[in-house]
């Protein structure tokens, strides 16, 4: 059986030289497209408006032709103002209806939350204000528990386990552990 011959991995310069090749082919697209925006926006300025012939004309038809394009400035002065207007309108609509779409989906971006250690007075402080002064010792109203106590109550039998679970089966055995266990408040 043959061996199988793996394709030779492409070489860092040889990366670098269609990097570059790639780029320079994007620089040219990207010009190119610039370019015809431009040829574009001069046909288009030439086809909507006409050139001005202000030769020969006297002083009160160059007046009237400088009021009729301020008329006509104000009119789209105010199109681009009612189509600005619009927009804003549009896109508050828009990202209101996104924060209803996640508000019914259920799916909110939560900040990640630091752990942060306060005590229970200095909660009660941000809970309640400032102006109550509520100290909250918890520790205070604890029992308190002696060990020496407990192993004291209960004194290690060392025996047979047999005899002992002989001892405790059946309702004697119940009954002797009841008055085990009724025997120690009495005292």
């Amino acid at each position: 059986m043959p061996e199988v011959q793996r394709k030779p991995k492409i070489t860092a310069s040889r990366k670098l030289l269609l990097k570059s090749l790639m780029l320079a082919k994007a620089k040219e697209c990207w010009e190119q497209e610039h370019e015809e925006r431009e040829a574009e926006k001069v046909r288009y300025l030439a086809e909507r408006i006409p050139t001005l012939q202000t030769r020969g004309l006297s002083l009160s038809a160059l007046q009237d032709l400088c009021r009729d394009l301020h008329a006509k400035v104000e009119v789209v002065d105010e199109e681009r103002y009612d189509i600005e207007a619009k927009c804003l309108h549009n896109t508050r609509e828009i990202k209101d209806l996104k924060l209803k779409v996640l508000d019914l989906r259920g799916k909110f971006k939560r900040p990640p939350l630091r752990r942060v250690r306060v005590s229970a007075d200095a909660m009660l402080r941000a809970l309640l204000g400032s102006k109550h002064k509520v100290s909250m010792d918890l520790r205070a109203n604890l029992k308190s528990v002696k060990k020496e106590d407990t192993e004291k109550e209960r004194p290690v039998e060392v025996g047979d386990w047999r005899k002992n679970v002989e001892a405790m089966s059946g309702m004697e055995g119940r009954k002797k552990m009841f008055d085990a266990a009724k025997s120690p408040t009495s005292q």
